[in-house]
């Protein structure tokens, strides 16, 4: 949308509503067509309501926007209803079956009976109705009792409303709280961070000023205390010290230090945060974490109980067996792997890449599945599902997919006691699994199954807290493969040679000019140089070199979203180069999008099928139907504009984004300016994205600096400490 510049930024609307083309009960959103006095044609009104009927009236606040699909509209920022004043706006209001117990009958009847007055005769003496022939004492209590629910929800979104809060937010506070919302919200607003999905400490924390609740008051620092945690695991962290949080919080909230402390006893004592030693120190959780990460001691320590269901296998035999139907021969590593997990009901193997994982884990699959067990693989992205589909002929799910994730209820219909049906459970990059997904998968595996663990723990930890993958293998209390010998074939490979120096703290060896190779270094001196190198690499260096498509087989991983090297700055560069002239071009969310494109899913969208990370390319823009076509490897998936927040611009994406995937070459930038973010696993992970191709274009500060850096900070988890601890297990 655009807005003309003849037309203020801000104006005030009112008219009455003609006609409701379309209203939303969960979320308020509405489009209605209005008359407005001194106009002769309707006008269409966007914004949002808990109610809106036709012969209302309504005072917006907003701005006039030209639509591209549907023209010239009022964008309500603000929208007020109310009741209609004129007959035929009464009529017309009590006739739209807003009020259960009237319609277009008895709306003309009860007009002309009472006139203006009507709805003080519904409201003040309802007895009245009864004059009107054809209302009887049920039609009559219908109607009475439909008129005060509706002046509940009018009464509660005029006070929501008036203390700052937007339409949408008042219609999921109302849907959660009904008739109680005023007075819950009264009591303590910081409880919508609790109770209401998509509010936060934030939202709360203004109401609650508007409220006139005191800056330093208790529920205050309660909730901020909440908030301070809440963000702490956005880092990773499953639970902070207690000192360490009372740190954070101090500054953070404004509140001093007795009060904090006194807030954290208070959620402690109501179930909110849960304590425990952690070391020597007491160590505070969020409740949900809490319940998960001992969730996932619980559930291993039951996985590992048990025989395997696939019952006792010679070790020997099978491995003989498996070499002569896949002609591959297994090194010495990897038979010990097989009699390990063969005689395992749980077990983890790692390694970085060339180092066979790939061929054990196939060669697990067929001597297990040649004992008939029902095998489910699984990965945490599409993206690696898809991989593993590929590098076994066997069906992958994403995690969520294999649990029957369902959105509506935002909850997984697989769990206890529903359990999955296999023998076995592989998963894979598990690298990826935070302590909350790795919960919800492990209930929903049954006692007599084996559980396979497959991943890199020396590659970025998961985006969610926790280091699940890292902490189980250094518990020790699940058998585990650690695969480290580089395979002849794999030595020929800079990229897997380069990829095991840098997990070794070594700097990656540069190829000579002129030699032919998969691996390049290319060093510039500043961040300036740095951009122009990489677009010049981009766009014409490999493409002439490797016969590469800039755009289908290249992907640029950078460490960062912000900044000039960050993902938005070279999205837009190389989507200037790349597909500048390609018309439509639709500016939506922040992107411009234009046929041609690629783009990255950024959600999971379980209706669409498309997932967090998916890599697709725009191949149509509809303007009239307002709808824009992505082909994602073959298949395409059709997005309206107005959810087209769900992908971005992906000729660069981060690192993190990249996980689990794997393309034909991958160039990354490595500046200075990305120092926060310069460590090992960051350029370990990013050099193991690529098959065919990796350059790294790099101030050489910064590349010295990333791989001598190990992870800054360690993750405050208590995972591993669990599983080690067998009186843990018995008081779970």
């Amino acid at each position: 949308m655009s807005s003309p510049s003849s037309f203020p930024e801000t104006e005030h609307l009112s008219g009455t509503i003609e006609r409701v083309t379309f209203h939303s009960d969960a979320t308020g959103f509405c489009v209605l067509r209005v008359k407005v006095r001194g106009q002769r044609d309707l006008v269409t009104v966007v914004g949002s309501a808990a109610s809106v009927t036709a012969g209302e009236q309504i005072e917006c606040i907003g701005a006039w926007v030209n639509d591209r699909e549907h023209g010239l509209q009022f964008k309500a920022r603000q929208l007020r209803v109310i009741p209609p004043s004129s007959l035929e706006g009464i009529e017309k209001y009590l006739g739209s079956g807003m009020v259960k117990g009237i319609g277009p009958h008895f709306a003309r009847k009860l007009v002309r009976a009472f006139g203006e007055a009507v709805f003080d005769i519904i409201e003040q003496t309802p007895e009245r109705l009864s004059e009107v022939e054809g209302i009887g004492p049920k039609r009559r209590a219908r109607i009475t009792a439909a008129w005060a629910e509706q002046k509940v929800i009018r009464d509660i979104m005029v006070f929501l409303q008036s203390h700052g809060v937007g339409t949408s937010r008042a219609v999921r506070i109302y849907k959660t709280y009904g008739d109680e919302a005023i007075l819950k919200v009264t009591e303590n607003p910081y409880r919508l961070a609790l109770d209401i999905h998509g509010i936060g400490f934030k939202t709360a924390d203004v109401l609650a000023q508007r409220l006139g609740i005191p800056a330093d008051s208790l529920i205050r620092a309660q909730a901020g205390v909440r908030h301070v945690l809440q963000q702490w695991s956005e880092q990773g962290h499953c639970a902070a010290y207690r000192d360490q949080l009372v740190e954070m919080a101090v500054p953070l909230l404004e509140i001093r230090e007795e009060t904090i402390v006194e807030a954290i006893d208070g959620e402690l004592e109501e179930g909110q945060l849960i304590g425990e030693a952690v070391g020597e120190r007491e160590a505070l959780y969020l409740a949900g974490l809490h319940r998960a990460e001992s969730g996932c001691a619980k559930q291993l320590r039951r996985l590992l109980e048990g025989p395997p269901p696939w019952g006792e296998i010679d070790a020997d035999k099978a491995i003989t067996w498996v070499e002569g139907k896949t002609g591959l021969n297994l090194s010495d590593s990897q038979r010990e792997a097989v009699r390990l997990v063969t005689t395992s009901k749980a077990a983890i193997i790692t390694g970085g890449p060339g180092v066979g994982k790939t061929t054990l884990v196939n060669s697990l699959l067929k001597i297990l599945r040649a004992k008939k067990a029902r095998v489910l693989l699984c990965a945490p992205t599409g993206r690696a599902a898809k991989r593993l589909t590929e590098s076994t002929g066997l069906e992958a799910k994403t995690v969520h997919r294999l649990l029957e994730f369902d959105p509506k209820a935002f909850a997984f219909t697989r769990t206890e006691q529903r359990p999955l049906d296999a023998d076995l459970v592989v998963i894979d990059e598990a690298s990826m699994m935070d302590v909350v997904l790795m919960y919800q998968l492990l209930k929903a595996i049954p006692t007599a199954a084996g559980l396979l663990i497959v991943g890199d723990v020396d590659q970025l930890p998961s985006v969610g807290p926790g280091a699940v993958l890292a902490d189980l293998i250094e518990s020790g209390a699940i058998p585990t493969v650690r695969l480290t010998e580089i395979f002849r074939q794999a030595q020929t490979s800079r990229i897997i040679v380069n990829a095991h120096r840098i997990n070794q703290g070594q700097r990656p060896i540069k190829t000579p000019p002129g030699e032919a190779s998969d691996f390049y270094v290319i060093e510039a001196e500043t961040p300036e140089a740095l951009f122009d190198t990489l677009i010049e690499v981009v766009t014409v260096r490999i493409p002439r070199k490797f016969q590469l498509d800039p755009i289908g087989d290249l992907q640029v991983l950078t460490p960062m979203n912000r900044g000039g090297l960050g993902v938005r700055a070279l999205n837009v560069a190389l989507q200037q180069r790349l597909n500048g002239a390609s018309e439509p071009r639709l500016a939506r969310f922040g992107n411009i999008f234009a046929p041609g494109d690629k783009v990255m899913q950024r959600v999971n969208n379980y209706d669409k099928e498309v997932f967090n990370g998916d890599i697709g390319k725009i191949v149509g823009i509809d303007i009239e139907e307002g709808q824009v076509m992505v082909d994602y490897d073959g298949r395409d998936v059709t997005y309206d504009f107005g959810e087209l927040d769900e992908v971005s611009l992906a000729y660069a994406a981060s690192i993190h984004k990249a996980q689990g995937s794997e393309y034909p070459a991958v160039v990354i930038p490595l500046a200075l300016q990305h120092y926060t973010l310069l460590e090992r696993n960051l350029v370990y992970t990013g050099v193991t994205r690529g098959k065919r191709l990796v350059v790294l274009i790099a101030q050489p500060k910064a590349l010295a600096m990333a791989v001598r850096r190990r992870t800054s900070s360690r993750r405050l988890t208590n995972l591993a400490a669990r599983l080690r601890d067998q009186q843990t297990f018995q008081s779970l």
